[in-house]
């Protein structure tokens, strides 16, 4: 283990942030990083626990957490590193964009702080590349087998990586003009700046994947097409149908998606072309973010550096609890109330409240109308109701929609491809493999949508059966 007594002797360090009035004037990275003494007392934490659950229960990818600790704690860091790539493809973007399931199930958590996981783990792989520990790793010889990766998120980047270095050519097709998929359009820069993408796709590429960007598969080439010319097939493309408001008044031009507002923030900072930016801007507006999730977080803290006037961030589920509730016992991922980053630059926050509509003139939506609402639960289901004389009105410039997604998008592929959906709409797979037995699944688009870690696993998981299936196919 670390430090004996390690936990006892030292308390748990937060990273810190840059000052709100400084770091809300551009959309770069704002965390202050621990330095080396810091990062040696928060591993020092780490008590090797006999069942460590912050590894087989908190991580998806099942980092080896108090493995990795200690070696941190001995100084021993790029065998840390080397560890850490061992189930984590790309832990410099979960070591910054993850909530980090591993913290609360820490066995400390029970009665104390957790271990610093989170930052531990971005730290060793910064040090990776700063030291060019981090290099490209090519396989020692090719197989002779063709792989399509369709979409270039966590799940796709991570099976490409797989295969490619299990000596399978493999060519991954982004619709979009970049490759990273949600990755780089999704999420704000201040959280996941994109040189950290493109540094980690250039090791990809000298590992021998190609990639083919601004290619719509199944509308620029035929799933005819890329199944004649490849031997297996990944679909990664993520859960792409939104979750729309069906309200009175949502076609209102100002009433945009999530998803669609911040693609448009991180085109615009890296120089790409937007159609129409005039709509996608919260300069000098009042706005409403509906949704309290991550998403709608974010949403948020683009709208502050945009220089929006005002915010409110509307959730329909009612306030969560400070501390953690019985329904969500260790070492549950606790269902308590949070504060994000950018909810602490500025926003007025409500619980509870359902947006039931937008009116507005011409084609611009300028009042919203909602009410509060109480949940019951009726035959062991949850119901929400009106709360009778809670109706309120909010003047509004721009409505952002955060109510998050359905499943992946049928249109296009999925029915050219006549693959079988699941009841909630996802591909349905069986260890990974779909319908069509050439034809594999990872990521959102067989579970909607989840967490990177989720899907960087998941991409893992689906290189390991196309692997095995090209393998017994070639006997």
């Amino acid at each position: 283990m670390a430090e004996i007594k390690g936990f006892l002797k030292y308390k748990r360090q937060e990273v810190g942030h840059k000052p709100v009035e400084e770091r809300i004037r551009n959309f770069d990275e704002f965390d202050i990083a621990l330095t080396p003494d810091q990062i040696y007392a928060q591993a020092a934490r780490c008590m090797d626990c006999g069942v460590p659950f912050c590894h087989g229960w908190g991580c998806p990818l099942h980092n080896c957490i108090p493995d990795i600790n200690n070696l941190v704690y001995k100084g021993r860091w790029r065998e840390a590193c080397e560890l850490l790539h061992s189930a984590n493809n790309f832990p410099e973007i979960t070591g910054r964009v993850c909530p980090a399931l591993c913290e609360p199930a820490c066995c400390l958590a029970i009665n104390d702080d957790p271990v610093l996981i989170k930052h531990i783990e971005l730290q060793i792989v910064e040090r990776g590349f700063e030291q060019g520990w981090i290099r490209p790793i090519p396989p020692a010889k090719k197989t002779g087998k063709k792989v399509a990766i369709v979409g270039s998120g966590p799940a796709g980047l991570a099976a490409a990586q797989q295969m490619a270095r299990a000596g399978h050519t493999v060519v991954v097709f982004e619709k979009s003009e970049k490759a990273g998929g949600l990755l780089r359009y999704g999420i704000p820069d201040f959280k996941l700046p994109k040189n950290v993408i493109d540094r980690r796709l250039s090791q990809l590429v000298a590992e021998g994947v190609e990639f083919r960007q601004g290619v719509k598969v199944g509308e620029d080439i035929s799933a005819r097409y890329i199944k004649k010319m490849f031997d297996c097939i990944c679909l990664t493309m993520g859960a792409g149908q939104p979750r729309d408001l069906n309200i009175p008044g949502r076609g209102y031009e100002n009433v945009v998606l999530a998803v669609d507002y911040l693609t448009a923030q991180n085109k615009l900072n890296s120089g790409e072309p937007l159609d129409d930016p005039r709509v996608m801007t919260a300069k000098d507006k009042t706005v409403v973010v509906i949704g309290g999730g991550d998403t709608g977080s974010d949403c948020v803290g683009t709208a502050r550096r945009q220089g929006a006037k005002e915010i409110y961030q509307f959730e329909i589920l009612p306030k969560p609890p400070e501390t953690r509730p019985d329904d969500t016992p260790w070492p549950f991922w606790p269902r308590i109330m949070r504060t994000s980053s950018s909810q602490e630059e500025g926003c007025t926050r409500r619980w509870a409240v359902k947006t039931k509509q937008l009116s507005g003139s011409g084609t611009y939506a300028q009042e919203l109308r909602g009410c509060e609402v109480e949940w019951i639960k009726k035959d062991n289901r949850w119901e929400i109701k009106e709360i009778e004389g809670s109706d309120f009105v909010i003047k509004t410039d721009l409505v952002i929609v955060a109510t998050g997604f359905s499943h992946v998008v049928h249109e296009g592929l999925i029915k050219e491809l006549g693959l079988k959906l699941d009841n909630a709409g996802n591909i349905y797979t069986e260890n990974c493999q779909t319908s069509e037995p050439n034809v594999f699944a990872a990521g959102d688009a067989i579970t909607g949508a989840s967490l990177v870690a989720h899907a960087i696993n998941s991409g893992r998981t689906a290189a390991e059966a196309m692997n095995n299936w090209l393998s017994k196919s070639a006997i």
